[in-house]
């Protein structure tokens, strides 16, 4: 902190000197001065400097930038140029991944600077919110978004954002090999935009824990970020849009893999390390797989998205890094609490008088749960409140309070761990009586206890809370927009079918809406199929099983050789969906019949075939 403040004193000298100049970003941007109190330092390896100038506009914000040293932004430069290439081809083909590309500029040999994007923040602090281990908790991510966009239109827009920058994240870094993937260099705006910054290892050069690999999944697609997409813990016919527009914006990469690999070749000169090779070039070659069919490319993609999502790796590898940064002490930030946009203290919202939980409410958006009612009482006469927070919030504002204060001087915290479901109505009401006497406590506890910002920043209304104050929410679930309208009960299945050289090919992509077996689980669906008149069962063709779940996702081919054109006319597709049942016989859950004359196959045809008892199938 001394040496960064040795530093600006510098800078402050060069502008009294020279009165402004223009920052290398961007000739556009001209500055007259450095804003000390606004720069500050990172904790990583580099330590880039955060610096805040002083706009030459007087009507124009201060401008931020980080500087490195340290970093060689060459790579940084070539990376993002190659992913707005990327969006460029997706924005021409009619595809808007929301993709946030900044500006990046090397001044020197292993210097330069990095254009800062406002309103956002890395996974780390958003995951650290709710404690060390956080990365392997499923919602901190919605949960931030939610507090950030309480209104109901706004979280689904932010989803909308996250859901399409998500998946051009997921293509653009497995394409580009990007390695060194932690939950410090990957970022969320508040508008649920999603970037990934900081590309000092790309093309599959990647850090090394001995002999093991530190980036062990395809990319980083962790079960936080599903959960923001399903809109809760459950697969969602929104997770099938997500898996269709990465599988899309892969295949119209793949188209371009010979611009991509040009691209790459004009700089193997320039001397930079992790692009020296033809072995390099061939790793973009590799990912892209110029070879395989536009079907087969979908089929494995759908793959390395599945086995991102399973693996415990990327949270092991997050969670590491979080113990990691806790050693360092970062530039003078207090505790925040995670779901409050500004801080409040005793001055600004008068002093609290009294405080009592009157009641808890289900609610079901952004998932299913209770919020208490808090009942606040200042002492300005008549001026009474009420605010909604979850037992989460309760938690996480003690969590801060032991960060400054010792547990002498706090009241204990209600035990998290109770037996049987932890949402249950007995457990909200036994969970009100004892949060009704820790904040009693606080309330009552040591002045430097009950007077500090935290607490009054808890105990001040939200924009959630002045929208519900006073009344019940109206129950709503949670996935009601953004995902297709569900047919009939018996639930959907969206299939390709296409014919091309005697073959015939089935496309089994995604099931929505299937119903949940008898004793209310979730079933474990799987796709059989038979091309009728089949008497000796010969046609019989497998998906593989999907876990509990009524919105599957597939993308399998079936492929049926040997079928004359003419034969297609006598033949229909028996397609069923059934639940696997181990030692049990498995349950039919859904079945639909095609005939194959009622669809022109002289090109592909897409969509989904409502499920219900035997028929035939209506698109």
């Amino acid at each position: 902190q001394g040496i960064l403040r040795e530093g600006l004193e510098d800078v402050k000298q060069f502008f009294k000197v020279n009165g402004s100049c223009r920052l290398p970003l961007s000739p556009s941007l001209l500055v007259k001065g450095i804003v000390p109190r606004d720069c500050s330092y990172f904790n990583s390896n580099a330590v880039p400097l955060k610096l805040s100038f002083q706009n030459v506009d007087p009507l124009g914000e201060n401008i931020r930038v980080i500087f490195k040293c340290g970093d060689d932004l060459r790579q940084d430069m070539l990376t993002l140029q190659m992913i707005r290439i990327m969006n460029k081809i997706w924005v021409q083909e009619g595809l808007d991944m929301r993709m946030v590309i900044f500006r990046c500029f090397s001044t020197g040999r292993g210097r330069g600077m990095v254009e800062m994007i406002p309103n956002a923040e890395t996974l780390r602090k958003i995951q650290v919110e709710h404690g060390v281990t956080g990365s392997f908790k499923d919602r901190p991510l919605a949960d931030w978004l939610q507090n950030h966009n309480p209104e109901e239109d706004e979280y689904e827009k932010a989803v909308e954002n996250f859901i399409y920058s998500c998946a051009g994240c997921c293509v653009a870094t497995y394409v580009l090999g990007i390695c060194d993937r932690h939950n410090d260099n990957i970022m969320l705006k508040t508008t649920g935009h999603m970037f990934h910054i900081d590309f000092g290892r790309f093309l599959g050069h990647a850090q090394m824990f001995g002999n093991i690999k530190r980036d062990r999944a395809p990319f980083v697609f962790t079960s936080d970020m599903a959960y923001v997409i399903n809109g809760g813990d459950k697969p969602s016919s929104r997770f099938h849009d997500f898996v269709d527009l990465c599988c899309q914006a892969y295949n119209l990469i793949r188209k371009h893999t010979h611009l991509f690999l040009n691209l790459l070749g004009l700089m193997l000169s320039c001397g930079i390390p992790e692009l020296s090779d033809l072995e390099d070039l061939k790793y973009v070659y590799d990912a892209l797989r110029p070879q395989d069919s536009d079907a087969d490319a979908t089929t494995y993609f759908t793959r390395l998205i599945e086995s991102s999502l399973g693996s415990v790796a990327t949270k092991l590898n997050f969670f590491i890094h979080n113990l990691a940064q806790m050693k360092f002490t970062g530039s003078d930030t207090r505790p925040t609490l995670s779901f409050a946009p500004r801080t409040h203290t005793i001055k600004t919202s008068g002093r609290i008088r009294d405080v009592f939980l009157c009641r808890h409410e289900r609610v079901f958006n952004p998932s299913k749960g209770y919020t208490y009612v808090v009942k606040v009482q200042r002492e300005s006469p008549g001026e009474v409140t009420f605010v909604q927070r979850t037992f989460e919030e309760f938690q996480e504002l003690h969590n801060k309070l032991r960060l400054l204060f010792p547990s002498s001087l706090l009241p204990s915290f209600p035990s998290r761990f109770v037996i049987g479901r932890s949402r249950g109505e007995a457990v909200a009401e036994r969970r009100k009586e004892e949060l009704n006497g820790y904040i009693w406590h606080l309330i009552h506890a040591a002045p430097e206890v009950a007077e500090c910002d935290l607490i009054y920043t808890f105990f001040h209304p939200l924009p959630r809370d002045e929208k519900a104050a006073g009344t019940n929410p109206t129950p709503k679930p949670a996935d009601t927009t953004w995902a297709r309208p569900l047919g009939k009960v018996g639930g959907e299945v969206k299939l390709s079918i296409s014919y091309k050289n005697n073959k015939l090919f089935i496309m089994v992509m995604h099931i929505r809406g299937l119903p949940p077996l008898q004793d209310g689980n979730d079933p474990d669906p799987y796709v059989k199929t038979y091309l009728l008149p089949d008497p000796q069962k010969t046609t019989k063709r497998k998906t593989k099983v999907a876990r509990k779940t009524c919105n599957p996702t597939y993308n399998e081919m079936l492929v049926y050789d040997g079928i004359p054109r003419g034969d297609l006319q006598q033949r229909e597709l028996r397609l069923s969906v059934l639940s696997e049942e181990g030692f049990w016989e498995n349950i039919l859950l859904g079945e639909v019949g095609i005939r194959l004359r009622d669809l022109d196959l002289a090109q592909e045809k897409m969509g989904w075939f409502a499920l219900g008892s035997r028929g035939h199938g209506t698109l």
